[in-house]
């Protein structure tokens, strides 16, 4: 099947084609029951039971995609959104090229997992403790906008600290131009130190004990490196294009991913203490049973909600509680 000719009218949707974030993607794809087949070594799926078409990228590549309105929707990290933002804001403030067409994307919802540190790091030996240690010196990263963003900030600090210290006399006043030389490399950036090619770099640094090692921390300690400060934590994000194809169809994909409808009864004189648990959207359902002194009660709940939302319901005195997804939406205001 030629899949290309196969995409007028569905809605893009960008997910990572590998890495970290790739399974959890898909498992929660799965779980908001978009129902898709990946052929072998194809980087489009058509999803069967929706108008809409997942478009498997690179997750730096992304933000970059919706932003420019190329696909509608999509989920990467965190990261690659605020590394696709310095970009963005440095083409537009005319310090680089690039962004023609970019009007930058919306985030929707923090999806909880991939969670990881980009994070500043130096070699165990080097003596340097502090980020100030590396400015004006050789910095290597896959992260250049954040990094150049990062090390401006501290050399404009600095350079304000030295001009309220001097009383009297010529000062450096700063060019503008950046004094700490950021290199990009593409992989392996923590080999940059023992290569001699940095002083410092700036690399990912996974928070999950179920990551790889690579993702772990445990290359960083492995290549003799420690962290001396944090540019961004990190989460997979679902974000969208600020003028998608389908405004709708984005609503209901975001709806399936971020909640479920759960159902419980529960004795109507405990009805207000469970309807706080449970506020839904505008207000609740509430259903008379047989029984006067009982309700049935169905809302919608966030998906991370949804644990402590059942513990908190079990304690109140409802019973029966059920979750159930969403196969549907035409609501227009946030969870």
């Amino acid at each position: 099947m030629d899949l290309v000719n196969h995409l007028e009218g569905r809605l893009l949707f960008a997910v990572p084609k590998k890495g970290r974030l790739h399974s959890p993607t898909v498992s929660l794809l799965e779980g908001s029951d978009i129902q898709f087949r990946r052929e072998t070594r194809l980087d489009i799926a058509l999803v069967k039971n929706l108008p809409l078409a997942l478009i498997f990228l690179p997750a730096a590549d992304i933000p970059t995609f919706v932003g420019e309105g190329r696909v509608d929707l999509g989920i990467t990290g965190g990261d690659q959104v605020a590394e696709h933002d310095a970009i963005l804001a440095k083409s537009r403030s005319g310090g680089g090229d690039g962004g023609e067409g970019n009007e930058g994307v919306e985030q929707i919802l923090d999806l909880g997992f991939g969670r990881c540190r980009l994070q500043v790091q130096v070699p165990e030996r080097n003596g340097v403790s502090e980020v100030e240690g590396l400015v004006g010196r050789n910095v290597v990263t896959s992260f250049v906008g954040l990094t150049e963003q990062y090390f401006r900030r501290l050399e404009e600090k600095e350079e304000k600290e030295e001009k309220e210290a001097v009383v009297s006399g010529d000062t450096h006043t700063g060019s503008g131009k950046l004094r700490t030389r950021i290199k990009y490399v593409g992989g392996s950036v923590e080999a940059a130190c023992a290569l001699g090619v940095a002083d410092g770099i700036v690399d990912l640094v996974g928070m999950a004990c179920f990551l790889s090692r690579a993702e772990s921390g445990e290359t960083m300690k492995a290549a003799g490196l420690k962290a001396i400060d944090t540019v961004v934590n990190s989460t997979a994000v679902l974000i969208k294009s600020k003028r998608p194809s389908r405004p709708e169809l984005v609503e209901l994909i975001a709806n399936r991913i971020k909640g479920v409808i759960i159902q419980y009864n529960v004795p109507r004189a405990l009805l207000p203490k469970a309807t706080v648990i449970t506020p839904g959207k505008r207000a609740p359902t509430i259903t008379a049973l047989d029984d006067a002194e009982w309700v049935a009660v169905s809302s919608m709940v966030e998906k991370v909600r949804i644990a402590d939302a059942m513990d908190q319901l079990t304690v109140v005195g409802a019973t029966d509680i059920l979750c159930l997804g969403i196969m549907n939406s035409r609501t227009g205001q946030g969870l």
